[in-house]
């Protein structure tokens, strides 16, 4: 019986759908993901589950919606949570039982007293071991611009991208010497901000030549306070596009130094002859407001710029090359059984997600229609909850503490108009309302129960004497 396929994935924090060069949206240079991309297959509508870092990654390896564990914000900020407890089910173990060799590379936060050596990986390079070769080598270790960027300290070859992908190479190198399939995982800090690209990466980009995101021009007029606060909150209610241009030009810098990382690694997988028998996945975490809507960060919002990810899966001796997938997905929950149902290994049986094989292959559709949910539970300035539902053409989002919001993406796709309270499309939001329950109950949502919060979601007004649905 011939070797499993080796497995490589390659996540990075914070990264806009739109800012990769294959999608033809914005001037950002990344040539060897859109290598890959040409030789894989590209999903287009890659959905994360929740647009924070922790539970984010937690929910990737557990394959489960995070509220549905406890995992609802991130546990070094603010308010004390849990973690994904060792205790819990990781796709990874199942891939380690089986015989891979599993190593980690890069960002972890996972949990803050386990690393990654107790949920099914035998060796970690974390961004912990990077801070100590960054003190060997910079000559001075003080940033002076905060969350705003600037350029690194260090030379590109002592850069964190570039460490951790040599890192990666090591690993990949080291295992290709054994008689067991191998799965390599690299995570990328970056572009998270603040952005602080490294040599020729660092002035690739000039802020004159940044165009205003289509979202720039957000007056946020009938949408919730909270969006406005956040720009008090960061003090960037009178920045201007000249004020966040050179911010937007470090993080295309920071994006293409990943790129130039990232075809590093692929090019050890092709010296060592591993890429024909690799399958690649490439995605992110969660995206970036980087001054779009006028914001910062990801928190309090639901907009495509945070909850839209790219997502590309390459295996070159067995996926169909150069195929563009529309289908409405969960890079954070389908990834994990994708892998699984490619290698023939059983999926978990309570998972939330679900293999993408039968869209890789061209041999069935993913779901009956494009639909996807995502949640936020936020905790950076204060707990607020958020639930959202999206199709192809709207968007309706719960905001249990203020007004609800609700876009047409066909007419608006930048979202700048809530029209939650337009009466033309009042039947449309009921009827996502009631569909947001339904996907929210099957998934063991904690906002799915208790006929209070039955009623904000069934009902246009909330009653108090709602009985609860007995089935969905």
């Amino acid at each position: 019986m011939s070797k499993r396929p080796n497995v490589l994935l390659i996540m990075a924090d914070q990264l806009r759908h739109d800012c990769l060069g294959y999608v033809g949206e914005y001037p950002v240079l990344t040539p060897n993901l859109d290598e890959l991309a040409r030789i894989g297959v590209r999903f287009t509508h890659a959905f994360s589950a929740i647009p924070t870092c922790c539970p984010a990654r937690q929910a990737f390896l557990r394959t489960k919606r995070p509220e549905s564990f406890g995992a609802y914000w991130n546990y070094d900020i603010t308010f004390p949570i849990a973690a994904l407890s060792p205790d819990e089910y990781t796709w990874t173990r199942q891939l380690q039982k089986v015989g891979y060799r599993n190593a980690y590379i890069g960002k972890w936060h996972v949990n803050p007293d386990h690393d990654p050596r107790e949920y099914g990986y035998e060796s970690y390079f974390g961004v912990e071991d990077y801070s100590r070769h960054f003190e060997k080598v910079a000559t001075t270790t003080q940033y002076v611009n905060a969350w705003r960027g600037e350029p690194d300290l260090v030379q590109l070859e002592d850069s964190r991208t570039h460490v951790l992908a040599h890192e990666a190479s090591q690993a990949i190198r080291r295992l290709a010497g054994t008689n067991h399939p191998w799965h390599v995982r690299l995570d990328f800090p970056e572009p998270h901000l603040p952005c602080r690209p490294a040599g020729q990466f660092a002035e690739m980009y000039d802020a004159k030549d940044m165009r205003p995101w289509g979202s720039f021009s957000d007056t946020l007029e009938g949408k919730p306070f909270i969006q406005r606060q956040q720009l008090r909150n960061w003090a960037v209610e009178d920045y201007t596009w000249d004020d966040w241009a050179p911010i937007v030009a470090r993080y295309f810098g920071a994006i293409s130094q990943v790129d130039d990382a990232v075809g590093r690694v692929i090019d050890t997988l092709k010296e060592t002859g591993q890429f024909e028998n690799t399958i690649i996945v490439f995605t992110a975490d969660h995206g970036d407001l980087c001054g779009a809507h006028r914001m910062v960060d990801k928190h309090y919002v639901m907009y495509d710029d945070v909850v839209r990810v790219p997502l590309v899966v390459s295996w070159p001796s067995r996926i169909t090359t150069g195929t563009t997938i529309d289908s409405f997905v969960s890079a954070t929950l389908d990834t994990g059984p994708t892998l699984l149902d490619l290698l023939d290994l059983d999926l978990p049986a309570d998972t939330h997600g679900s293999s993408l094989r039968g869209l890789l292959e061209g041999s069935a559709p993913h779901r009956e229609t494009n639909e996807i949910i995502a949640t936020y539970n936020g905790a950076q300035f204060g707990l607020y909850c958020q639930r959202m539902l999206r199709t192809d053409r709207w968007k309706y989002i719960w905001n249990l503490a203020d007004i609800d919001e609700m876009y047409d993406l066909r007419d608006d796709p930048c979202e700048l108009t809530n029209r939650i309270d337009d009466p033309n499309v009042s039947e449309i939001g009921k009827r996502m309302r009631r569909r947001l329950f339904e996907l929210l109950a099957e998934a063991n949502d904690p906002l799915s129960s208790g006929p209070w919060l039955v009623g904000q979601l069934t009902e246009a007004n909330p009653v108090s004497n709602l009985e609860i649905p007995q089935t969905v």
